[in-house]
């Protein structure tokens, strides 16, 4: 696994990215609005500054974060990656249009996963022809 799309650039979604980043991935972090994608690399920035600050963090590596991160309203962004979590509004309709434009743009064996605390993977699933590659991926608010 090389690459990975998050959806949804939130608190949550931009914590994840961030995670995955500064364990060596290189991420897609993709929203609907310019807007959404700039206050969640914003929110990645104030983070690792603080840490940089509080000397628990080298700035090269804060740098690296970041650099490592591509912001995009894009979607096709996302066919390329090798897993693509998405992190969006806990709501089964917007979570199934998802999965399923996911499954028509991503590599066959592209694992998709959700950010979901509550709602059924089983449903969200079923929004794919790929069921088996759908999974239940849950974060702590970061």
């Amino acid at each position: 696994m090389k690459k990975i799309c998050v959806l949804g650039a939130g608190t949550m979604g931009a914590g994840i990215a961030q995670a995955f980043s500064a364990k060596g991935y290189e991420v897609v972090l993709r929203d609907i609005k310019d807007e959404f994608v700039e206050r969640g690399i914003t929110g990645i920035k104030k983070g690792l500054s603080k840490l940089v600050t509080k000397g628990k963090m080298a700035q090269e590596d804060a740098d690296s974060i970041v650099n490592r991160i591509t912001g995009t309203t894009d979607l096709n962004l996302a066919a390329d990656c090798d897993l693509v979590v998405e992190a969006a509004v806990e709501n089964m309709e917007i979570k199934k249009q998802i999965f399923g434009e996911l499954d028509k743009i991503c590599k066959a064996e592209t694992i998709l996963a959700s950010n979901t605390s509550s709602l059924s993977i089983t449903e969200v699933a079923a929004a794919t022809k790929r069921a088996d590659k759908v999974i239940g991926m849950h974060f702590f608010n970061p």
